[in-house]
C-alpha cells in the first residue's frame, strides 16, 4: 500500500518518465497520506487504443489511480489527487493536449498483499 496504476495513451509510450513520475507520486504518497516510501508500488499500462470526447481528434490521456488503505479522510484523499494532478505534466515530453486525471480511492476490506 499505496497500490499506484497509470493507464497511459500508446502515443505517450516514448514521452513519460516512468521512474521519474513513480519516484514523485511515491513521495507525495509519503508527503500527503503518510505511507512508506517502500510500501509504495506503481504498475503501468498501456491502452493501445483511447478514445476523448466524439473521437474525432487524437488525444493522448493519462489516468492514474491510487488505492489506500482505509481511514483517511476526504480532505486528504482529496490533496493527494491535486498534488499528484499537478506534478504529472512535468514527467511527459511535450504535455500539450494531454488528457491527466487521477483518483484515489479506498482498498476494499478484503485487500491482502505479501512478499515471496
Amino acid at each position: 500500500m499505496p497500490n499506484i496504476t497509470v493507464d497511459h495513451s500508446a502515443g505517450l509510450d516514448d514521452r513519460i518518465d516512468r521512474a521519474a513520475l513513480a519516484g514523485a507520486v511515491h513521495q507525495a504518497c509519503v508527503d500527503t497520506v503518510s505511507a512508506r516510501t517502500a510500501a509504495c508500488k506503481t504498475r503501468f499500462r498501456r491502452a493501445d487504443e483511447t478514445v476523448v470526447g466524439d473521437g474525432t481528434e487524437p488525444a493522448d490521456l493519462v489516468h492514474i489511480e491510487i488505492a489506500l488503505l482505509s481511514g483517511r479522510t476526504e480532505e486528504v484523499k482529496k490533496a493527494l489527487t491535486e498534488a499528484v494532478l499537478a506534478l504529472l505534466p512535468t514527467h511527459i515530453k511535450n504535455p500539450e493536449g494531454a488528457h491527466f486525471s487521477v483518483e484515489v480511492r479506498d482498498l476494499e476490506p478484503g485487500y491482502k498483499s505479501a512478499r515471496g
